[in-house]
């Protein structure tokens, strides 16, 4: 699963792309409702979560044709204990969403990379609060404590 956790391919030198903007691309392409921008609920359905699958999908198809190296980050933007609890997700299900949308990338990766395609898994971590009005800093430790389930 971690597999580059000691030698991150990206800081080697060669070239890398990462995902568009998720979130924006799901509303503003591809018409979907996000409630609260959170893209982690279509993990929940199989029909969404497909949408998610397609959507990774295509930036490692990139990848592998060009020969580029990927960072696939995941869908837990808005995967925190403030936001989900507006969504209606508890812990547990935080818990169940955070391995879900890590294993989907990881089966992206088997089936995409190459040696000269190295795809790099990450798991995103999103504000708190708004992350263009960042009104509600907390301190190192307070962030360690609020984001370390995730």
């Amino acid at each position: 699963m971690s597999r580059y956790r000691n030698a991150l391919p990206q800081l080697s030198g060669g070239p890398f792309i990462t995902d568009g903007g998720l979130e924006t691309t799901l509303i503003y392409h591809d018409g979907l409702d996000l409630p609260h921008f959170a893209a982690f609920v279509l993990l929940d359905d199989p029909e969404r979560k497909a949408i998610l699958e397609r959507y990774f999908a295509r930036y490692a198809e990139i990848g592998r044709t060009n020969d580029v190296g990927v960072v696939l980050e995941s869908a837990t933007w808005r995967a925190n204990p403030d936001w989900a609890a507006k969504l209606g997700y508890d812990a547990e299900a935080l818990a169940r969403i955070y391995r879900a949308s890590i294993d989907q990338l990881l089966a992206i990766r088997a089936r995409y990379e190459t040696p000269r395609t190295p795809i790099v898994v990450s798991g995103n971590l999103g504000p708190r609060g708004d992350g263009y009005r960042p009104d509600m800093r907390m301190s190192a430790a307070e962030a360690a404590a609020y984001h370390g389930p995730q």
